[in-house]
């Protein structure tokens, strides 16, 4: 493993700056489940110092897929003190398509839950490469339709359904509110794309940004993560936006959308365009660019002010989306 070269060190938050420190690990097939185990260890080793919060409860489910697929499994967060109805947020994780786990982001779900007083199903979707495009779609639809028609039963408002996800995760949500969209049998009220992986072409050698893409997530990460969910190169013609959310012809008809990706984030052009494409085609979208911020940063440092400032925003857009105004 090598040392994490400085070339953007003069962009890097100050409170940011451990993630200096990371080696630069390969990401291929032949070390994939080794990474995996290692982030696994890794994580389970964080879980403790995590800030509690007694006031949210958390159970596990199993979702049928149907067609044959395995059920697709799924933890419920919920307000401990909430009684009756509430709004819902369905979670995806991060991890480039090829690792992450719905285990891992209670240290983002938790404090949405408590502030917000919503209901959040974050889902355990299949991994590429083992299941490619359209598995990991496939599942995180399946749990879309159930907490729309199971509403009653789970104690949700089939009314006010967002959906959300970081890094691949916020990926997949983009791509689920175009599904939706299309299938049009689930209304999705809103969504929230924390520096979501939205465009294959920006895994190919013709992408290059001189300041993004130096930490935590690079380019030949990327690369291995879409050719891993795509089952083949990206950036060639035919790629469906399902998979892809930046290949959509037209954005008209997408959820109310919140987007936010750090300057020097790999993502942060990709995101942008995105953003500016939800507004060109009439969706009502708010963008938050936080300088000095890499990828995931709010997990490399939680208690800087800029996670603090991510906290604040993303609670702030989906409490006025999902909580209604009482006068």
């Amino acid at each position: 493993m090598s040392v994490m070269p400085k070339k953007t060190r003069h962009l890097l938050d100050p409170e940011l700056a451990a993630v200096e420190q990371l080696p630069v690990i390969s990401l291929t097939q032949e070390t994939l489940m080794a990474v995996r185990t290692a982030r696994a260890q890794q994580m389970e080793a964080l879980m403790p110092s995590w800030p509690a919060f007694p006031d949210v409860d958390v159970s596990e489910r199993y979702v049928s897929a149907g067609g044959g697929a395995p059920d697709v499994r799924v933890l419920v967060y919920r307000p401990k003190a909430a009684d009756g109805v509430l709004p819902v947020l369905l979670w995806m994780h991060g991890g480039g398509y090829v690792g992450g786990s719905a285990s891992w982001e209670g240290f983002l779900i938790n404090p949405m839950v408590s502030a917000i007083g919503c209901c959040i199903v974050s889902v355990d979707y299949r991994l590429a490469p083992e299941t490619p495009f359209p598995g990991p779609i496939d599942d995180c639809y399946a749990v879309l339709k159930w907490l729309h028609d199971d509403a009653s039963a789970l104690r949700i408002d089939p009314e006010r359904i967002a959906i959300g996800g970081i890094s691949a995760g916020g990926g997949l949500a983009a791509s689920l509110g175009l599904l939706a969209r299309d299938r049009g049998e689930v209304h999705v009220k809103f969504q929230a794309l924390l520096q979501p992986m939205l465009d294959d072409r920006h895994a190919t050698a013709d992408y290059e940004h001189p300041f993004a893409g130096e930490y935590l997530w690079r380019k030949e990460y990327n690369h291995f993560g879409w050719s891993a969910l795509l089952g083949h190169e990206p950036g060639i013609e035919g790629v469906s936006p399902y998979a892809s959310a930046s290949r959509a012809e037209s954005l008209e008809g997408s959820p109310p959308t919140f987007i936010n990706v750090g300057a020097i984030d790999l993502f942060v052009e990709e995101n942008i365009e995105y953003a500016r494409r939800l507004i060109r085609d009439g969706v009502p979208t708010e963008l938050h660019v936080y300088p000095g911020a890499c990828h995931a940063f709010q997990g490399v440092a939680p208690g800087s002010a800029l996670a603090k400032a991510n906290d604040r925003d993303v609670i702030s857009a989906l409490r006025r989306a999902l909580v209604p105004v009482t006068r």
